[in-house]
């Protein structure tokens, strides 16, 4: 819903992919929520740029997800960004 009112590359969309992706996390569902986070850093790099604290939270969710995968060296250059 978000998507189609605001667009893809929207703050709101990119909140409500990351929201998602968080519920995926929670259940472990890590291939599903991986996808939305990189989905919800794409959108939220375009609405306001690669040095936002918003930017940050996709990096660190992303990376924490990818950590427990056990994606140690992905996770680790997405969290030093």
């Amino acid at each position: 819903i978000l998507e189609e009112r605001f667009g893809p590359n929207h703050v709101a969309t990119a909140t409500g992919l990351n929201n998602l992706a968080l519920l995926y996390d929670a259940q472990g569902q890590y291939d599903s929520a991986g996808l939305l986070y990189k989905r919800s850093l794409e959108a939220i790099e375009k609405a306001v740029g690669s040095n936002h604290p918003r930017t940050a939270i996709s990096l660190n969710n992303l990376g924490a997800c990818y950590q427990k995968q056990g994606r140690y060296p992905e996770a680790e250059n997405l969290i030093k960004k």
